[in-house]
């Protein structure tokens, strides 16, 4: 007499959905440089001012990543992940490969002096980098300094201020589905 036959789900303990899983190596590695590079994209909207209002989205997500994962980005991934923002940002080619490198090497030496943090000096570090980002870059593109440039660039600066909680929440989103763990067949 042969034994009963069980149902697979009745013999799992609550941690057997979990037994035998590993993230996903093409998730791990895909969806942090494509949401940079999406965000990047954005100056494609349907936008139509007089000014630049839009904040450097590819830069707010590129700083999430790096202070939600330290580890995630290499430090060089500010060169390669700046020229794909120049091609579409409209800013000379090379500010964003210089301003975002000099970004990664910036948000590098705060989590050397500082291992621990908190959303609050995660918050001022990043809208310490858009700043320097913003002020640099337009003076990168020509525009002459002074009160003009600030005009010009302080709806993007409040604009960052207000989407960067936001682009946060939405990085740790992206980080739970890039850490999904998928069934390996062995």
């Amino acid at each position: 007499m042969a034994p009963p036959r069980l149902n697979p789900r009745a013999r799992r303990d609550q941690y057997g959905s979990r037994i035998n899983r590993d993230h996903s190596p093409i998730l791990a590695n895909i969806v942090p440089w494509g949401t940079i590079l999406l965000a990047s994209l954005a100056p494609f909207l349907p936008f139509i001012t007089s000014a630049p209002v839009l904040p450097p989205l590819g830069l707010l997500f590129l700083v999430a990543w790096r202070l939600a994962s330290p580890g995630l980005l290499p430090l060089w991934a500010g060169a390669p992940l700046g020229a794909f923002d120049d091609l579409f940002s409209g800013q000379p080619f090379g500010s964003g490969v210089l301003l975002w490198s000099l970004a990664m090497i910036a948000i590098e030496t705060v989590e050397t002096r500082f291992p621990w943090r908190t959303f609050w000096q995660d918050w001022l570090t990043a809208i310490a980098i858009v700043a320097i980002y913003l002020v640099a870059a337009s003076l990168l593109a020509g525009i002459e300094p002074g009160l003009m440039q600030l005009m010009l660039i302080l709806p993007q600066l409040l604009l960052s201020i207000v989407l960067f909680p936001i682009v946060a929440r939405v990085v740790a989103s992206f980080d739970r589905l890039r850490l999904l763990r998928v069934r390996t067949i062995d």
